[in-house]
């Protein structure tokens, strides 16, 4: 009972930090706009642990399943149902805003706009490249620059290491287990600044591009968050009655960790919560382990959405032709590109920088077009993002026989926060 009021309390305290926020930004932009430290602050705090909290749960979830071939499989279904959905989200993008046309008649001159917006961003590479990127130089490499695929085959690696070894890694594995609760633990610490980090996020996306300043875009966010709420309520809707459970109850379900992604914009904050949270409904450590954070590279269903849409807006507005042919092609990009916006603020305008450079034949100064709005339309990118690696954990957790259908009906029926007492490695402080 203690627990649930604690969870309540934060949830409630987030809500009003929020409330708070935007009244600051409104009633006073220039203070408003210096509270982005308190969000960019923590943002930062859970970003350190993301890096080990990944490996650790990796590699527990492999070195415990007991059965190699079948987290193969698992691994194999989760990359096909990842592609699957990523293209319907791409088609998506594409059918709403060619419908709606939302960047038509604005009849901007690329050659006026500000080419240096997207200084910094990254190049496309080529296949070979992201290949090649996805082994680090040293192990300690890749937790030093946390680079979360890296830390993805050091954990598989590792994890099938200690699963071969059996008895003779006990230690190893226990230690792992206990390196589990520390990081749990501080991650528990740090969620209980998630008010000011909210406070100070949505003080400065407010303060920053006021009222006023975002009518002239107001069509294309409208266009944007229509085309997220299809796809969250249509078709992972659809997959999630499918598989015997509602999507509107699953979202209530993890509302706090929405309530995190939509003040601070990132989805990163929420993924320990979600880590716990997939395990609370039913779904096997070793699924949850292999899915979630996979998914934050390879199942980006809210920023492929807004990649198809921004593109094909910057298009309409400075009057740029594209044949049906020319859309495919940058839909086919996009298929490759948008595997490389991870879950951190702001990466998905960089990938859509090196899209449009791809492509070619569309103008990369407008991106100076949507960079005001780009933080606002962020929130619903990641939003988007969570809900469906969420589902995704769900859905290949029953294919593969590691979900238990009694606790997800009973989680999702009550409604309730974790249970501490059922999952003490991963229970947070004070919840």
């Amino acid at each position: 009972m203690a627990g649930q009021k604690s969870h309540q309390s934060l949830y409630l305290q987030v809500i009003a930090a929020i409330v708070l926020g935007v009244v600051l930004g409104l009633a006073a932009p220039s203070a408003a706009v210096q509270m982005k430290p308190l969000g960019d602050a923590f943002i930062k705090l859970v970003a350190m642990i993301i890096a080990p909290i990944i490996f650790c749960t990796v590699v527990g979830g492999i070195s415990g399943s007991g059965d190699v071939k079948r987290l193969g499989r698992a691994g194999g279904l989760a990359l096909i149902y990842f592609e699957v959905l990523s293209t319907l989200s791409l088609i998506i993008g594409l059918v709403v805003v060619n419908t709606v046309r939302p960047g038509a008649g604005m009849n901007v001159d690329p050659s006026k706009l500000n080419a240096g917006v997207i200084a910094g961003g990254q190049k496309l590479t080529t296949f070979k490249d992201f290949m090649m990127n996805v082994i680090p130089q040293t192990m300690v490499d890749a937790f030093a620059r946390g680079e979360i695929l890296q830390v993805l085959l050091l954990a598989i690696l590792f994890g099938i290491a200690l699963q071969q070894l059996g008895a003779r890694a006990t230690h190893v594995k226990h230690f792992i287990e206990d390196l589990s609760q520390v990081l749990f633990r501080i991650v528990g610490l740090i969620m209980l600044a998630a008010p000011v980090g909210a406070f100070g996020a949505m003080a400065y996306t407010v303060g920053s591009n006021g009222p006023h300043a975002l009518l002239p875009m107001a069509k294309l966010m409208g266009t944007f968050y229509l085309s997220c709420a299809l796809f969250i309520f249509l078709v992972l809707g659809a997959i999630a009655r499918l598989h015997s459970f509602s999507i509107w109850r699953f979202l209530r379900y993890i509302r706090e960790e929405l309530l995190i992604v939509l003040a601070t914009s990132s989805s990163e904050p929420a993924l320990p919560g979600m880590l716990d949270r997939m395990e609370a409904l039913g779904a096997g450590p070793a699924t949850v382990g292999l899915v979630i954070p996979t998914g934050y590279s390879f199942n980006l269903d809210g920023t492929s959405i807004y990649l198809t849409l921004a593109a094909i807006f910057i298009a309409q507005a400075t009057n740029t032709p594209m044949t049906l042919m020319q859309q495919v092609t940058l839909l086919t990009v996009l298929m490759l590109t948008s595997k490389g916006a991870a879950g951190v603020t702001g990466s998905g305008f960089i990938v859509l920088g090196a899209t449009l450079s791809a492509v070619g034949n569309l103008p990369v100064a407008g991106l100076a077009l949507i960079l005001g709005i780009d933080r606002l339309m962020s929130q619903a990118r990641a939003i988007t993002n969570v809900i469906g690696n969420g589902v995704a954990t769900i859905v290949i957790a029953k294919w593969t026989g590691d979900l238990n259908e009694a606790t997800l009906r009973e989680e999702l029926l009550g409604g309730r926060p974790r249970n501490p007492e059922r999952h003490p490695s991963v229970a947070l402080p004070g919840r």
